[in-house]
């Protein structure tokens, strides 16, 4: 009843006209960022971000607006898979197999109705998930020490392999850089770090220009690198001729795929790529050979699209409960949260009630919004594909630095942020991942706070560090975390592989 009772206060917080008004918009940017192939959700929550300090929005009406983008992304990513046959994320490859077929046999409404149904089912049965999940979750984690926070740190760390899928060594060089950025400035023993007698850097690096440079700016350069000329071939969709039987075939699938996406997206790492895979593949197995999957069955469409959409919302259990990103976006949303003064972990359930709570009412009410949005307006999304990315990179750039420089009013500011940008297109060059840079600046204060605070309850005692069985667990799941996704990874793109049947998202 207590749950109940946060939950309404919160539905309080979403319904506010001005609130309600944000999300629409975030739904609706989501989407339209979802829809440009290979641009995604942490790129797209990395971009609006500045905007929300632009505008000066209130700490819940920020949150509720980038995480409506975010789950607005994750519908969009839909669109350039099912007509150009290249997804716009890498959870939406799964989407190609039978969107794409369905569109070339003149059925792109309904594969995009589909999709906007199943991707419905799927986020809503997550959010009921992580409504029951979280209150749960949070009074657990209020048991926990500094020892036990350190070793949920690692667990954090150990997982990166599977947020990212990247070689494990570019991942750790990734991590430890992260690290190392995080310790810039004064510590809390009044000795300098890394400071180099510069003045702006005494109080460290602030989290939103590191991402912002890291994904915004370091996108814009991809941009003009990569598609400085015309925009996509103009795509036609035809009239919608869905029917409720249609719905209703595809609702079991939607089902099965949103639980599984859920439980993908609880697990930091594995995410919304795992999500739509196994929903793809539970499909096949399900319904055997009365399918015709890759040769454009709706199921195929459905399970997928069920399954990263579920998994996206199950991603922000970990990170609202335990300060733990789940997924690449979630660990920018905790960026957005430490930025704000809002410390994310089970504390915030009771000292920011009304932000999770807005928030999480928000995600249903966004869903929705998606929803109605993601149907009658599907034209205006498809038109978007054509539109040349010389018109938007200005609009994308100004609010960027217009974003950046209102924060603190310096140009220093507008500097270090491009020179995070240019690293970042340098690192993504090498095929350096970024999440670990962007996870260990975040959670690297709080992992060398907890570290401190448990050898001085200790007097220097190293094995304070396992010396609970709370802790030793965490310390065996991240051993497990950090060699399982090197084993399972290439497993599971093996698989992905030969589900295409092209080595690759791009085939026809």
């Amino acid at each position: 009843m207590e749950t109940l009772g946060y939950l309404i206060d919160g539905f309080g917080v979403a319904l506010a006209p001005h609130n309600l008004m944000f999300a629409l918009l975030g739904a609706f940017l989501g989407t339209l960022i979802g829809a440009l192939p290979g641009l995604g959700p942490a790129n797209g929550v990395a971009i609006l971000i500045p905007l929300a300090f632009t505008l000066g929005l209130a700490p819940e009406t920020a949150l509720i607006m980038l995480t409506a983008v975010y789950a607005g992304a994750m519908y969009g990513g839909r669109i350039s898979s099912i007509l150009l046959n290249i997804p716009g994320d890498e959870p939406a490859m799964m989407t190609c197999l039978d969107g794409y077929p369905m569109a070339r046999q003149g059925k792109a409404a309904e594969a995009l109705a589909i999709s906007a149904v199943a991707s419905f089912m799927g986020s809503l049965i997550a959010t009921v998930g992580l409504i029951l999940l979280a209150p749960i979750l949070a009074d657990f984690a209020l048991t926990f020490g500094p020892a036990e926070y350190f070793a949920l740190f690692l667990l954090a760390f150990a997982t990166l392999g599977g947020i990212t899928g990247k070689n494990p060594m570019k991942t750790v060089v990734a991590a430890c850089l992260g690290l190392m950025i995080a310790t810039m400035g004064i510590d809390n023993t009044g000795v300098q770090r890394y400071t180099f007698g510069v003045l702006e850097l005494y109080e460290g690096v602030d989290f939103i220009i590191a991402i912002v440079g890291l994904f915004a700016i370091s996108e814009l350069l991809f941009f003009i690198e990569e598609k400085a000329g015309g925009g996509k071939e103009k795509m036609t969709v035809n009239k919608l001729t869905l029917r409720w039987a249609d719905i209703r075939a595809i609702m079991p699938s939607s089902i099965r795929g949103g639980i599984l996406g859920f439980i993908a997206g609880v697990l930091p790492g594995p995410g919304a790529s795992l999500g739509s895979f196994i929903g793809y593949t539970l499909e096949k197995k399900v319904v055997g050979s009365k399918g015709h999957f890759g040769e454009g069955d709706p199921r195929g469409v459905a399970g997928p699209e069920a399954g990263n959409n579920g998994a996206s919302s199950g991603a922000l259990v970990p990170m609202l409960t335990l300060g733990v990103p789940g997924s690449g976006t979630t660990a920018v949303l905790l960026a957005l949260l430490i930025s704000l003064n809002i410390t994310p972990g089970p504390l915030m359930f009771t000292q920011n009630a009304d932000i999770v709570w807005g928030v999480i009412a928000a995600l249903l009410i966004g869903n929705f919004l998606l929803l109605v949005l993601n149907i009658p307006l599907v034209g205006i999304f498809v038109k978007l594909l054509s539109v040349p990315p010389m018109y938007l990179l200005p609009i994308v750039t100004m609010i960027a630095f217009v974003g950046i420089y209102s924060i603190s009013n310096t140009t220093f500011d507008l500097y270090f942020m491009v020179a995070f940008g240019v690293a970042g297109y340098l690192f993504r060059k090498l095929e350096i991942p970024l999440v670990p840079i962007i996870l260990g600046l975040l959670l690297g204060p709080e992992m060398e706070k907890n570290l401190r605070h448990a050898l001085d309850i200790s007097d220097g005692d190293w094995t304070i560090l396992w010396d609970s069985g709370l802790a030793i667990g965490l310390w065996v799941f991240a051993g497990l975390g950090l060699i399982l996704p090197y084993i399972v990874g290439p497993l599971l793109r093996r698989r992905m592989q030969l589900q295409t049947g092209t080595g690759g998202p791009e085939g026809d």
